[in-house]
């Protein structure tokens, strides 16, 4: 009997070293266009015996290369785990569910069992995601374990496929005798939102056997985190939970708080920048305090929440006799609200666990001396305010008037839509104008009088500019057509639209081959008033909401650079206020920020400009 044990324990670490052998070329960067291109790799695979790992991160692949990589995986049945982790980088959107089909078409003929399939930081698009489709309803991954989808761009179309895939997978393997046993799900960064969140619930719940899930950066409110509080009760083995940076609050943490008890297994539970306020905050504590005795990492920062609501959470760890990491920076607690809380983990013997909280909000400032209550909420209870259903509801004014005055004046140089500044001027003369002299005075009557060949001109004034001169001639030209976008007059609108396109396409194929991306990103910035120039005398001449119409057209083409969309977003996703009352707008599924010095000024008129820019970047499945 004893002899039997030894030689199980033996085989089991024999298989254990079996399996961490593979192929790797992480981050060789190699350009994989054809099979002869992708000979080192098929080689390395062919000499392979125990082919459990291909890591082919930081590559790129096309279909051809994908063939023979394919051809030589055929013989390898003992593959386990496909590491495609940002191997698609420059490659067409046609080009990458083909590859992947490839790809799939090899581990099938091979009768390969997956268990962990990553595909991170690939941007598939709608179509790229067809072809993980495929992959994910084949026979191969009927023993995934691990999923990792993080970075993709999947969007609300693309989660809802990938979920039908999930749930096709499942069905297909339970018919087949065993069920998908799924373990670990990731998801992050990939503007799932609420119904993407919604269709990915119906799989956890289908599933049940999740032991990690992480979905941090989805725009995900609270009835899909509602959605998925509900599937994760399914899920009692569920060790990581991770939805950092979604808007869950205090309707969400109520979801939550409901579906912890069912999850005693937790060991990490990260809701950061959540917006969970101390409402959220006291029911997440409350859930937490009898049991959970598992956990080792709690992050709960940059949540708005202030004293009451810490010391609660600090009182639910008392108990916790494994944990590692207390997260609460960035919370408005007040100088003795961090006392006492500290006092309390101290009692508990959990100060050790506690994160730094020298990095309170902005909001927080001067909060002990306005309440005079040790930094406590405003009422006795905790209570307050809570968002509507996708947080429609206009934000509070801030409670520091001197820290939104002086928001104020910081930008005190723009002025937005001065009709003094933009003022249209009758043009009597038929005659055609120069570039120079629609500059000068750029109305619609001279931007039609530059000729049907206009666009010619422009590039031709500026394509023999040093690089120095560029962007500084490029731009205002840039801006001051873009700006016709919201003149009154049709035919100079449509073909101010027109030629601010082959503009910025013009401008992005610059950037690009000077390899000024980021220069040109922050110049976008400038001149569309979202930061300010670092030229104090620089003042913004033109009709933004002109510049907006332009931009909300240029976003949507091929040719306008992943990084510039996410570089906008960050910047439009901010508070706004109205120059004229001084009171917060926001718009519909406009989430607010939390920071006095990222207000953003603009006059009303404007705003609907923004917030179908802003919903564009969001709902838009880019490549």
């Amino acid at each position: 009997m004893a002899d039997n044990y030894v030689d199980e324990i033996e085989k089991k670490l024999s298989n254990t070293s079996m399996e961490n052998t593979g192929v790797s070329f992480e981050g060789k960067a190699l350009k994989l266009n054809s099979e002869d291109d992708a000979k080192e790799v098929i080689s390395a695979i062919n000499c392979c015996e125990n082919l459990h790992y291909l890591n082919l991160e930081g590559n790129t692949l096309g279909v051809d290369a994908a063939k023979g990589i394919a051809k030589a995986l055929e013989s390898h049945s003992e593959f386990k785990r496909a590491l495609w982790k940002d191997m698609f980088t420059g490659r067409m959107k046609t080009e990458i569910p083909k590859a992947l089909v490839r790809m799939n078409h090899g581990l099938v003929l091979a009768g390969a069992k997956l268990t962990e399939l990553d595909l991170s930081d690939n941007a598939f698009g709608p179509i790229g995601v067809e072809g993980l489709v495929m992959l994910l309803q084949s026979d191969p991954c009927h023993t995934l374990q691990i999923l990792k989808l993080n970075n993709n761009g999947l969007g609300i179309s693309g989660g809802k496929m990938l979920a039908r895939a999930l749930l096709d997978c499942y069905n297909s393997s339970k018919q087949n005798g065993k069920a998908l046993a799924l373990k670990v799900f990731i998801a992050g960064r990939n503007r799932l939102e609420n119904e993407g969140a919604k269709a990915l619930a119906e799989v956890f719940k289908t599933v049940g056997t999740l032991e990690e899930v992480a979905m941090p950066q989805n725009g995900i409110y609270h009835v899909g985190i509602t959605a998925l509080s509900e599937a994760f009760m399914n899920n009692p083995s569920l060790r990581v939970l991770n939805l950092n940076d979604n808007t869950v609050t205090a309707k969400g943490a109520g979801a939550l708080a409901s579906a912890l008890p069912s999850l005693q297994k937790l060991e990490e539970l990260n809701l950061g920048d959540c917006l969970l306020k101390t409402k959220g905050a006291l029911l997440l504590a409350e859930a937490l305090t009898e049991a959970h005795k598992e956990l080792t990492a709690v992050h709960l920062g940059f949540n708005e929440i202030r004293a009451r609501g810490g010391l609660e959470l600090a009182k639910a760890m008392r108990n916790k006799e494994k944990l590692t990491v207390l997260d609460l920076g960035g919370n408005q607690f007040g100088e003795n609200g961090r006392q006492e809380l500290q006092s309390e983990l101290k009692d508990s013997g959990r100060l050790s666990t506690l994160g730094s909280l020298s990095q309170p909000m902005e909001g927080e400032k001067d909060s002990s001396s306005r309440r005079q209550n040790n930094g406590r909420d405003d009422t006795e209870d905790g209570t307050e305010t809570i968002e509507s259903e996708e947080d429609k509801s206009i934000e509070k004014k801030d409670e520091s008037t001197g820290d939104l005055e002086r928001a104020i004046q910081e930008i005190q140089n723009v002025k937005l839509n001065d009709s003094s500044e933009t003022k249209e001027i009758t043009v009597t003369e038929t005659k055609t104008v120069t570039v120079e002299e629609f500059c000068q005075c750029p109305t619609p009557e001279r931007f039609i009088a530059l000729g049907s060949n206009r666009i010619e001109l422009i590039l031709n004034e500026i394509k023999e500019l040093s690089k120095d001169e560029y962007l500084e001639k490029l731009m205002p030209i840039l801006m001051k057509i873009s700006a016709i976008c919201g003149s009154n007059s049709d035919p100079a609108k449509q073909a101010a639209l027109k030629c601010s396109d082959a503009l910025y396409k013009e401008l992005f194929k610059w950037a690009e081959k000077q390899e000024q991306t980021s220069i040109v990103n922050n110049s976008l910035l400038v001149h569309l008033g979202l930061i300010k120039s670092e030229d104090k005398k620089m003042k913004l001449l033109w009709n933004l909401d002109g510049c907006m119409t332009a931009l909300e057209n240029a976003v949507r083409q091929d040719y306008f650079p992943q990084g510039a969309r996410e570089t906008l977003q960050i910047f439009l996703n901010r508070q706004v206020v109205d120059m004229e009352t001084k009171n917060a707008i926001l718009p519909h599924n406009y989430k607010p920020a939390l920071y006095v010095k990222n207000i953003w000024l603009m006059h009303k008129n404007m705003f609907q400009h923004v917030c179908i820019l802003k919903y564009v970047l969001m709902n838009t499945n880019f490549e």
